[in-house]
């Protein structure tokens, strides 16, 4: 799914991989966890994870179909070949 399209700017780590990639995750910013849609729970298990290991974390009112719908920046196949 990452590589198909994905919000610009952003870094994928799936759910299982999280809790050993903490360490390469800035504490001094805050993490916004997406997905697919907004009823995708992967979200909500990396926002509870990342919290409690004290990051500031939360997540993203909709998913990456919603943000591309709605004209902002993506980072995608046809874009990274022009």
């Amino acid at each position: 799914e990452y590589e198909s399209g994905h919000i610009a700017g952003a870094q994928s780590i799936p759910i299982e991989d999280l809790g050993s990639s903490l360490d390469a995750l800035p504490r001094s910013r805050e993490i916004i966890a997406y997905c697919r849609g907004p009823y995708c729970v992967y979200a909500d298990d990396a926002v509870r994870l990342l919290r409690d290991q004290g990051f500031t974390a939360r997540r993203l009112d909709t998913g990456y179909p919603e943000w591309r719908n709605a004209g902002r920046e993506t980072d995608t196949p046809e874009e990274r070949s022009a």
